[in-house]
């Protein structure tokens, strides 16, 4: 299994945005961290994965966003800001949020968070 220190080697940015967004996913409770070459999941104690964190510049060329969000939720969500919303399965709704900046984990995303949280357990 891969640390949070080498899955952010390099990529001060990245790790900056994942403290922020980990510090607001711990004022949700215990939350059980899974770190893998391609991600981080957020797991409730259950072990039911709720989000996850991911860098698309592994895998994309260009300009991308440093860190994105990715919430599963039971039905999709109007906001504007997510990138993408799938539907992988009936009722579970994938979005992705790109991140830029800290303020961008602001209290629509902390209720996200919430909102995935609850519908994980």
């Amino acid at each position: 299994m891969t640390t949070l220190d080498e899955f952010f080697t390099g990529r001060d940015e990245s790790r900056q945005l994942f403290d922020a967004l980990h510090e607001a996913i711990e004022d949700l409770g215990d939350v059980e961290l899974r770190v893998t070459k391609s991600q981080v999941a957020f797991r409730t104690n259950e072990g039911q994965a709720f989000a996850w964190a991911w860098m698309p510049g592994q895998y994309l060329r260009g300009k991308t966003a440093p860190l994105v969000l990715t919430l599963s939720l039971r039905s999709r969500h109007p906001s504007p800001r997510w990138k993408e919303i799938v539907e992988p399965a009936p009722g579970r709704f994938t979005h992705h949020l790109e991140l830029y900046a800290v303020d961008n984990i602001d209290q629509d995303v902390r209720d996200w968070l919430s909102d995935a949280w609850q519908a994980a357990g």
